[in-house]
């Protein structure tokens, strides 16, 4: 992950039954977000659904808790690139100089966004989705596992776009 923290906590729905997610500790309900205000650094909501990921993300940031953006010690992103806070880029995922990324989005593991590409607030790239130059995406868009978008391609807000999709601009 980017950053240095001295802990990594989880609040989650199954709180106080669930006090172990991994290796982490389980700290409080999910519901309880207030409480966190003044007790963290900062926060990321890690959840596949655009619509909870951008609704939690809201409320912590209402708490006057920053969203934190992690990026895994194995992805790359290019020095040229703009990532979003709160937005997660995982192990083997590149992001390729002057790429736009935006707020609560997932990069998952080995997805590519290449050059001059964007990809909208709270979108969600599933393993191993390929984005050529100039792809647009919309905000929470979710491009299932192993979806290739093509140059210029444009994906609607909200759209939701099968595993193995092959998008080519017309």
């Amino acid at each position: 992950m980017s950053g240095t923290w001295a802990d990594v906590v989880f609040a989650d729905d199954g709180f106080p039954g669930v006090r172990q997610s991994g290796s982490w500790q389980v700290v409080a309900h999910a519901s309880a977000l207030a409480e966190l205000a003044g007790r963290c650094d900062a926060a990321i909501v890690a959840i596949g659904n655009q619509g909870v990921r951008e609704r939690l993300s809201t409320a912590l940031e209402a708490q006057g808790i920053p969203l934190a953006t992690v990026v895994h010690p194995r992805a790359w992103v290019s020095g040229h690139a703009i990532v979003g806070e709160g937005t997660a880029v995982m192990a083997g995922a590149v992001v390729g100089a002057c790429a736009r990324i935006g707020r609560g989005a997932i990069v998952n593991a080995n997805a590519t966004v290449d050059h001059d590409a964007e990809l909208g607030d709270f979108a969600h790239l599933g393993v191993g989705v390929q984005l050529a130059g100039g792809v647009r995406i919309g905000a929470r868009a979710w491009l299932q596992a192993g979806t290739c978008a093509g140059y210029r391609v444009q994906v609607a807000e909200e759209a939701v776009v099968p595993p193995g999709e092959r998008l080519i601009a017309s």
